[in-house]
This record gives structure tokens, C-alpha cells and sequence, in this order.
């Protein structure tokens, strides 16, 4: 079986209420259209996974961040290909989000965070973030 190695970025902010939020996007093309996932993308050779993580971001939402900590390393097996995806904590140092890739997003809280329809591979990240948001 094929493995590809992605990374994902955990977008926060935290509100005018105090609460923390978390940035969310709907994927706008391929076999998972629609379904819901964390920004981010495929590593490429020589590039070091936070590296990987503020480029595909720049490229996805034309937007700068600070890549933090490793919240967690997702191994799931989709029917074709296994996924391994570096899930980390990031924050927004220039840049308003722009969307060229998704067809949507948001931004979720503790209470708003199961209101979309998760990708499959993103749902245990979703348990750990519930913890993390309370």
C-alpha cells in the first residue's frame, strides 16, 4: 500500500469572549471534496515537516504562520493509501486566510467542533482538540 506523509496545521485564535477557536476547511477537489479537515498538505523531499506546513499554507489560504508544537502523528488507512499526517499547533503571523483550495471554512470551538462532517483520518485529532478547547 502506497503511504503518503502530510502535515496538518491546528489554526488558533483566541476570541473576544476568551474562548479559543480553531480553523477548519472543506476540501474543494478530489476524491474527499466536501469533507472536512485541517489545512495543510504533502511534505516534499528535503523539507522538514513545519517547513512543509508554512509552505502549503502560504499556498492554500495566502497566509503566514507560526508553526508550534506537535499535538499529535495521525496513522490511518484510507482503501488506497496509508496516511501519515504531523498535526501541530500554529497561529497566524501575517495574512487573512484566504481561501484557493477549500470550498469553505470555519472557525470551531469546544461546542461547535462535531458540526461538521470530519474526514475520516481527522476524527481521533478531533478527540484530543476536545480536550484541549474546554
Amino acid at each position: 500500500m502506497k503511504s503518503v506523509k502530510v502535515v496538518a496545521a491546528v489554526i488558533r485564535r483566541t476570541a473576544a469572549d476568551g474562548e479559543t477557536e480553531i480553523f477548519a476547511t472543506a476540501r474543494g477537489y478530489g476524491e474527499f471534496k466536501g469533507g472536512w479537515e485541517f489545512p495543510g498538505g504533502k511534505v516534499e523531499a528535503g523539507e522538514t515537516p513545519q517547513g512543509a506546513l508554512r509552505r502549503e499554507i502560504q499556498e492554500e489560504l495566502d497566509t503566514e504562520i507560526c508553526v508550534g508544537n506537535l499535538i499529535h502523528t495521525i496513522e490511518y488507512d484510507y482503501p488506497t493509501f496509508h496516511l501519515s499526517m504531523d498535526c501541530f499547533w500554529a497561529e497566524i503571523e501575517h495574512g487573512s486566510l484566504i481561501l484557493k483550495e477549500a470550498e469553505a471554512a470555519r472557525w470551531l470551538r469546544s461546542d461547535t467542533i462535531d458540526s461538521v462532517n470530519w474526514l475520516p483520518a481527522d476524527l481521533s485529532l478531533i478527540e484530543i482538540l476536545k480536550k484541549n478547547l474546554q
